[in-house]
């Protein structure tokens, strides 16, 4: 029966990494059902004045540095945020069009970012996983040598066994680990809109 348990567990964990793997051929490895798209589109996330030419200007304003950092942070509500961007726009007075400018522009390079290193930890995490993966069916390979061997080795077996057991856990905790992280760069994507749609409004 443990052995049935294990035959099923770890042809589980093949059967996983191949479906979750061909979504897009372009990236092979990427573990999440959200399509990646490595690159963020200023355009995408931004209707307001260009930003081409902003550069690093923003970190020269210690208000917008400042703020910035507030409205990025993820433990500040996007509501919150939408508010606080929307007041320091519209008592900008006539520079609305030009703070906005550097805000958003600070505020995506920001974003930008952070969703870059949750990306990357993405990529870190399912190489990881493959490997654990390909571990997993070669033990259980081996497994199944041992079992039906003519003079089976009992001891060889039961660590094969509870070597197997305990890499299958971990691959299916990391996979729980990976459906969390996968959605926050989607996250990132949204904050990122809304905020720069307040923003926009508020320089109109």
């Amino acid at each position: 029966m443990r052995r049935e348990l294990l035959i099923l567990a770890t042809a589980a964990v093949g059967t996983a990494w191949s479906v979750a793997h061909a979504a897009d051929p372009r990236y092979p490895d990427w573990p999440c059902a959200q399509a990646k798209v490595p690159e963020l589109s200023v355009a995408a996330v931004w209707d307001g004045p260009p930003i081409d030419t902003v550069g690093e200007a923003w970190k020269n304003n210690a208000k917008i540095r400042d703020l910035v950092a507030r409205l990025a942070a993820r433990r500040t509500p996007i509501e919150d945020a939408q508010k606080a961007a929307a007041d320091f726009i519209a008592a900008s007075g006539a520079e609305k069009a030009e703070k906005a400018k550097l805000l958003f522009a600070g505020l995506f390079e920001n974003l930008n970012q952070q969703r870059t290193e949750v990306m990357d930890g993405i990529d870190r995490i399912a190489k990881k996983e493959k490997e654990l993966a390909d571990k997993v069916r070669a033990d259980r390979a081996a497994l199944g040598e041992l079992q039906d061997s003519p003079t089976p080795d009992q001891h060889q077996i039961d660590d094969l066994a509870n070597r197997l057991q305990w890499g299958t856990r971990i691959y299916e905790d990391r996979r729980k680990t990976i459906r969390y992280v996968c959605e926050v760069p989607t996250a990132i994507e949204r904050r990122l809109f809304a905020i720069g749609r307040a923003i926009a409004q508020a320089a109109e």
